[in-house]
């Protein structure tokens, strides 16, 4: 079954049991991995499919990150989108692994002692390796603590 199949039959089965605000969550993700496989005119890879719940996941982290603390409705959604998309989304490396992968691409450069200057050339050879694996931002934080 494809990333479509699963989230559309969770979809039904939320209907089913009158679960709305989880329903409504699964239509908005379901909308956008078909806005993305009529975007591409073909099926999409699992991989770009999980790049797709891990951007609509980003969105609502950011609309929730933006919305005042009043808004409790906005902000409560957010979270249950979060935490629905969140089930259809692989497990994001942790920061042991990260590192790992970081290492492990360090020795294949030969860079013992990395400096700032390195840090293009690390980071074109180590995102290839977590893009959708990982959180850029950890990925890029890690990284600055093996700079000298």
């Amino acid at each position: 079954m494809t990333k479509v199949d699963v989230v559309r039959k969770a979809m039904m089965d939320a209907l089913k049991a009158g679960d709305k605000p989880r329903k409504e969550a699964l239509s908005l993700l379901l909308s956008a991995l078909k806005a993305k496989t009529i975007d591409k005119r073909e099926d999409l890879s699992e991989d770009e499919a999980n790049a797709v719940v891990y951007r609509e996941i980003k969105e609502a982290q950011e609309t929730l990150d933006t919305t005042p603390a009043d808004r409790t409705d906005v902000i409560e959604e957010c979270r249950l989108r979060m935490a629905v998309y969140a089930e259809f989304a692989p497990a994001r490396m942790d920061e042991a692994a990260i590192r790992e992968v970081i290492e492990a691409t360090l020795a294949e450069l030969g860079l013992s002692e990395p400096t700032a200057r390195d840090k293009g050339k690390l980071m074109k050879a180590l995102m290839p390796k977590v893009k959708d694996k990982a959180d850029g931002a950890l990925v890029n934080r890690l990284v600055g603590e093996y700079l000298k």
